[in-house]
């Protein structure tokens, strides 16, 4: 990628901080020793990976024993959820309708396999949780309910005091699915009233390939990999360079709350003016989320109805980086799940993209879109309508 590039993709991954580089070239150089091995160096390698946890439960506001590193926010995932099926004799499941794609097919999965009954929360236009429809949702025969801190596409935060109030009186756990949310804004899992949050590093300066479910005191939760390793809780060696890097990541956001408040206000106000700039210059364009209380650096879009891939193809162009949605999921192919169960039209669903900023993004870096991305539009935008849908040529115009 050009040093010239504008990254505006920072919802599906994140440049590794400095730090970071370094700490994972420590654990590569001096600490690469198994942490389970009796001898020196072992428990060297186990020395740092407790104070590694450490950091961490001080990012996240947990105690260290509540850690269980992972391979990433997916394999957490998948720990949360499966562990879930027969907790308490309970066989259902309730999750958000706006879930990444992982979870939604996970859930698919044990529905077929393992007998699970499920509940879909539904969204409201405006991409929050229906609350309502929850509370019909939420009975004495749920295990689990499932629900993202904030949405990966449009940014819009859950109402996850009001799920854990409402799962908790019906003797059900909460699971939430963080991964949005750490790095952004401030999460505290002391006080958010969930029993399992799933994080991932590389969504905060971290590396990838490593993450954490972290798992409330006194919850014995089943193993997704048998071993005896993080306390019997996920077996294998543990990735000790990985988990490193996620440790200096945790570090360099562990901030005082006016400290995070001046970051996300000054991000927040980068994204309005970029929103709105391209509402003023380029009308009919649709601003998903708008309204809600959102992350502060995402911001998902439609042009009219300009196909998403005309879109990101022009924005390549410029030299700026985007994505349609979700990274796992961003085929283009197919219409985004969340729109679609805010009751978006496929047509138009086609057509979102999502920019997702950084605290490294500048003022100048959104004039330069503000500048170019409206003279690339604007032609395409002023095209005869008249299409059912947005198709696309190989050359990616109309068709």
């Amino acid at each position: 990628m050009s040093t010239d590039s504008v990254y505006l993709d920072s919802n599906a991954t994140t440049p590794p901080l400095p730090e970071v580089v370094e700490a994972v070239m420590s654990g590569l150089s001096e600490h690469w020793a198994n942490a389970s091995s009796s001898h020196a160096m072992g428990q060297s390698s186990r020395q740092v990976l407790a104070q590694a946890r450490g950091h961490v439960a001080r990012f996240l506001n947990c105690k260290p024993a509540e850690v269980v590193f992972t391979s990433g926010a997916t394999e957490a995932n998948h720990m949360a959820l499966r562990g879930a099926v027969g907790f308490n004799g309970r066989h259902r499941l309730v999750l958000s309708a706006g879930e990444h794609a992982g979870v939604r097919k996970l859930a698919d999965s044990l529905e077929a396999r393992a007998g699970v009954v499920l509940g879909w929360i539904g969204l409201t236009p405006e991409g929050g949780l229906d609350v309502r429809h929850a509370a019909e949702l939420i009975t004495d025969e749920v295990s689990l309910v499932s629900v993202m801190a904030a949405n990966n596409e449009t940014g819009v935060l859950m109402p996850i005091g009001e799920m854990a109030r409402l799962a908790h009186a019906q003797g059900a756990l909460l699971h939430v699915d963080a991964t949005q949310q750490v790095g952004k804004l401030p999460f505290d899992f002391g006080r958010c009233g969930a029993d399992l949050v799933s994080v991932s590093a590389h969504k905060f300066g971290g590396p990838k390939g490593v993450g954490a479910l972290i798992v409330r005191q006194g919850l014995n939760w089943p193993a997704l990999f048998q071993g005896s390793q993080e306390r019997g809780r996920r077996g294998g060696t543990e990735n000790l360079p990985g988990i490193l890097g996620m440790a200096a990541a945790a570090q360099s956001h562990t901030l005082p709350v006016d400290a995070w408040m001046q970051r996300a206000t000054r991000v927040g106000a980068l994204r309005d003016q970029l929103e709105q700039g391209l509402m003023a210059r380029l009308p009919g364009t649709v601003v998903y989320g708008i309204g809600q209380p959102r992350l502060p650096n995402t911001s998902y879009l439609r042009f009219g109805m300009l196909h998403a891939d005309v879109v990101l193809q022009r924005l390549e162009q410029l030299g700026v980086m985007a994505s349609s949605g979700a990274a796992c999921s961003s085929s283009g192919q197919e219409p985004s799940a969340v729109l679609r169960a805010m009751g978006v039209p496929r047509a138009e669903a086609l057509c979102a993209i999502r920019l997702s900023l950084s605290p490294a993004t500048t003022h100048e870096q959104v004039q330069y879109v503000l500048h170019g991305l409206p003279q690339a539009l604007a032609p395409l935008m002023e095209a005869p309508a008249g299409l059912s849908a947005p198709t696309v040529s190989p050359t990616g115009v109309f068709a």
